[in-house]
């Protein structure tokens, strides 16, 4: 079936109040591929001969604050996200400097977030201002996005949000890679497991993967526990001192100034 009779049929559900479709064998192994490979479209051997190719990004604009509205305006409406099914209708971009050097990168917009139109606007988004303002940085300074810009849909969805499949996660994650490509950014990271996973293809947990540096289209990556992850952590400074360990190591790759004090915290007093 062409791509223009498919998006048709599925707004002419949508019209009828259908918010959910199965998505057979075929079109879920084309996704996976896809987010494996981490490419801008699908493999096309696998695709009917018949069928229109995928939509493709494109970048336009003079300056990154354009070409990255020039994203989020294609990213709104992006088929592949709206053809699964599974995915909330109210994208959530990004937000911060388009000329950061740190580009901080989590899952995907949870309730608060899709309320406001901003990634990291909720507790665990206060949690993580806290965090860059220990660094002695500010949201202004750093780039905040998602490996997913859609809310992952439930059944009688409320304030309830769950993590992003693989699936749902490569529909987007090439606008990721052109936002890194136009940001340039010295240093990403990566905050919690899912965001590791959709950024390094890895299933193992962040206590695993964090404490040394990965790459992601050649830029050096470090994870580290979402700000959700310590909302959550009610007695003993152990895993505060894990994820502010993790970012002083960013700062001594950037070559932040770091006091005596800031080295300090969270450690157990004498």
């Amino acid at each position: 079936m062409p791509q223009a009779t498919v998006i048709d049929y599925l707004k002419q559900l949508e019209g009828q109040g259908v918010t959910h479709v199965e998505v057979d064998d075929q079109a879920r192994e084309i996704l996976r591929e896809f987010y494996r490979r981490g490419a801008a479209t699908p493999v096309q051997t696998k695709l009917p001969e018949t069928s229109t190719p995928p939509a493709e990004i494109s970048i336009t604009g003079q300056t990154p604050t354009e070409q990255i509205a020039s994203l989020a305006k294609q990213c709104e409406h992006w088929p592949a996200a709206k053809a699964l099914g599974t995915l909330r209708e109210t994208m959530v971009f990004s937000t911060g400097s388009p000329e950061a050097d740190i580009m901080l990168i989590g899952e995907a917009p949870g309730y608060q977030e899709e309320r406001q139109g901003l990634p990291f606007v909720g507790p665990a988004g206060q949690k993580l201002d806290a965090i860059l303002k220990a660094m002695g940085l500010s949201r202004p300074e750093v780039y905040l996005s998602n490996v997913c810009k859609f809310r992952p849909a439930v059944k009688n969805q409320t304030t309830g949000n769950r993590k992003p499949s693989p699936e749902e996660m490569a529909t987007t994650l090439p606008f990721l890679r052109a936002e890194i490509d136009i940001i340039k950014p010295k240093v990403i990271i990566a905050l919690g497991a899912t965001a590791a996973e959709g950024l390094l293809n890895s299933n193992q947990p962040v206590s695993k993967l964090r404490g040394e540096w990965h790459q992601f289209q050649g830029i050096p990556l470090r994870v580290t526990y979402h700000p959700s992850y310590l909302l959550h952590q009610k007695e003993g400074l152990g895993e505060k001192r894990k994820v502010w360990e993790d970012m002083l190591t960013v700062m001594e790759k950037m070559k932040l100034l770091i006091s005596e004090k800031q080295r300090e915290y969270f450690l157990p007093k004498s």
